[in-house]
């Protein structure tokens, strides 16, 4: 099994589509072994984004993101990272593919709709900084694909 993580942002919640994105996570089988409504520092978000930091876009990613809550979350499945990665598509929403979650529900770029670690290294990288060990609950799903 592997982990990722997940953050629903803020244009998630203002739509209110939380249960349309986490119901296609869990069809797609993964499970949910960390869920928090958080509102993202500016600490947080930059140490998250660093490796933009220079970048155009990292200051309005940064304000963003710590706009409004973000709903975070550690999903766990096998091979967790690509299949999250291609379920959420490409970043650019015009761009991405109808049936992705950036491709059904994406419009703007800068305010991209879901964050999805690239790699595992990256998982575990994020996962620390979002959620304490004692957060996560893992156990054996009566449902696994």
């Amino acid at each position: 099994m592997e982990r990722t993580l997940a953050l629903l942002k803020p244009g998630v919640l203002d739509r209110r589509i939380v249960g349309e994105v986490l119901t296609r996570f869990e069809r797609k089988g993964f499970e949910i072994i960390g869920m928090k409504l958080m509102h993202i520092s500016r600490s947080l978000a930059e140490t998250h984004y660093a490796e933009h930091q220079g970048k155009p876009f990292y200051e309005p990613l940064v304000a963003y993101m710590t706009s409004k809550p973000v709903v975070a979350m550690v999903l766990q499945r096998k091979d967790a990272v690509h299949v999250l990665r291609t379920i959420v598509g490409a970043t650019d929403p015009d761009s991405a593919q109808p049936g992705t979650i950036r491709g059904d529900y994406g419009v703007i770029t800068r305010e991209n709709i879901v964050h999805a670690s690239d790699s595992p290294e990256s998982a575990q990288r994020e996962i620390d900084l979002f959620f304490r060990e004692a957060e996560i609950f893992s156990w054996e799903g009566a449902a696994r694909a």
